[in-house]
């Protein structure tokens, strides 16, 4: 069975502040609509409404015609609806078939059904990780899972609730090519089973692909709604954000032939991740690491900054030999690093974003008493320079999109002046203007004569970016490649070993 909805009216207030205004529209069975807009543009809130994560200010959401205000997102799954999160939903100490299950197990039938029927909640996880390609013992715990396979874990989960409107926000995110391809596969499964699905993504290539039509909201308003096929990529960033995003990325400039070496590893091994890595990265340079996932290149840099065990490895800064030990050793030799997971490890997102920039060079403001006056000043001058967007500043980093929480986190590593800075998929999760700010945020970096290294899993970020690419594969390094030799199909072919 498929589902009809019909926002009417639909306000959102969050205390005085009204972030939904006036949203009417509707959704038929059986499409795949792309939900796009800026970071802060209203998507998630929407969709949190209709999952029953949230409730309506004003307005009426009716679904199959009637009207529904839901108590809480199990009200909104008896009714086929399930979201999954861009964040994950997972409880680590728990398999993936107690995960798939949690709040719906199954029980045997005797006696009375006070036990939990294992076997069957086994089987049934076993058939959903097999629909979305996954082949993984039930009984893994998730603490176990790379970033891709619990995001596929969701997805299984969401199928096991018999959705009849499947809501997806950023899926493909951490996943490698192949994944999303099967991902695109099930999609596909999905729609012609009747199957509506909402799909937001930042990527407007799988929005170009793989939608039927395509909303856009800009500050909590409905802007318009387009046939996907007709539409290009740069016509729907250009809606999304109300302006012309033709100049994606800023001009390259070479870095000087005599500029010095500031970052140099020479035959750094990680054990089980990567084997003999050795590069250099000289100063006004844009170092790209390319590579599927698994390849090696995030925990290296995590080895390199000493969040992980080396075996291995000689590092130079400035061309002297330097012990790393931990993040703190690295920021003393002028050094940072922005993890790829920057909920996780990037901020602490119940604090506000005054503690969040200046927490890790706290030393510059406490002498011996915190100077809150110079934190603040600190902060207004951040918020300036990496336009990070926000109604107060005294709020919590929670409180931001994902955008802005990443240019805060950039902003927080940046803090302490590094001249060498490593960036973890620094556009993961945001916005098609917030990536643009970033891009020339980076580019300003390495103006100023710093060292930056880029690793991503967006192929068209490192060859517009990228002075050079390095590039990965089962934790060695396969080549390095100028800016003459950037192609997408150059670096697909190095990275699956194609070539």
């Amino acid at each position: 069975m498929s589902v009809a909805v019909s926002f009417q009216h639909v306000c959102k207030d969050f205390g005085p502040v009204r972030v939904l205004h006036d949203i009417s529209f509707d959704l038929v069975p059986g499409r795949v609509v792309g939900l796009l807009g800026e970071n802060g543009a209203g998507k998630s809130t929407l969709m949190k409404i209709l999952a029953g994560y949230e409730a309506i200010s004003d307005g009426l959401l009716l679904i199959d015609g009637q009207p529904h205000q839901f108590s809480d997102s199990r009200a909104a799954e008896a009714c086929g609806i399930v979201l999954i999160h861009q964040e994950f939903n997972l409880a680590e100490h728990l398999t993936i078939a107690q995960n798939m299950f949690l709040g719906h197990e199954k029980r045997c039938d005797w006696p009375r059904g006070w036990l939990l029927d294992d076997d069957a909640m086994r089987r049934d996880a076993a058939h959903y990780l097999q629909q979305v390609g996954l082949d993984l013992d039930p009984d893994t715990k998730v603490s176990q899972l790379i970033v891709a396979e619990k995001q596929l874990v969701e997805i299984a989960r969401a199928l096991s609730r018999q959705a009849r409107l499947l809501i997806m926000d950023e899926p493909t995110a951490p996943l490698t090519s192949s994944e999303t391809e099967r991902l695109f596969a099930v999609m596909a499964q999905l729609k012609a089973a009747g199957t509506t699905i909402l799909y937001i993504s930042h990527k407007l290539d799988e929005v170009e692909h793989n939608t039927d039509e395509v909303i856009v909201m800009r500050d909590g308003r409905f802007i318009t709604r387009e046939p996907t096929e007709g539409l290009t990529r740069q016509q729907m960033a250009n809606l999304m954000v109300g302006r012309d995003l033709s100049d994606m990325f800023p001009a390259r400039q070479a870095p000087a032939a005599e500029a010095p070496v500031l970052l140099k590893v020479d035959n750094l091994c990680v054990p089980g991740w990567a084997d003999g890595l050795s590069f250099e990265v000289r100063a006004g340079e844009i170092l790209g690491f390319a590579g599927l996932v698994g390849a090696g290149r995030t925990e290296s840099f995590e080895a390199l900054f000493g969040l992980r065990a080396r075996s291995a490895g000689a590092i130079f800064v400035h061309g002297k030999p330097v012990a790393l030990r931990n993040p703190r050793d690295a920021m003393r030799h002028g050094m940072a690093y922005l993890s790829e997971d920057r909920k996780g490890k990037g901020l602490h997102v119940n604090l506000g974003l005054r503690e969040n920039l200046t927490m890790s060079t706290i030393d510059r403001y406490a002498r011996p008493w915190l100077d809150v006056n110079a934190e603040k000043q600190a902060l207004v001058d951040a918020a300036s320079a990496f336009n990070i967007r926000t109604r107060d500043l005294d709020s919590k980093a929670r409180m931001l999109s994902g955008g802005n929480q990443q240019k805060l986190a950039l902003a927080k590593y940046l803090h302490s002046d590094p001249q060498v800075v490593v960036l973890d998929e620094p556009t993961r999760g945001v916005d098609v203007g917030a990536k643009r700010d970033i891009y020339f945020l980076i580019h300003r970096l390495a103006a100023e004569g710093r060292a930056v290294i880029v690793i991503s899993s967006e192929l068209m970020e490192l060859i517009g970016l990228c002075h050079r690419v390095a590039v990965m594969r089962n934790g060695r390094l396969q080549t390095t490649l100028g800016i003459e030799h950037l192609t997408e199909e150059e670096l697909i072919a190095h990275a699956t070993g194609t070539h």
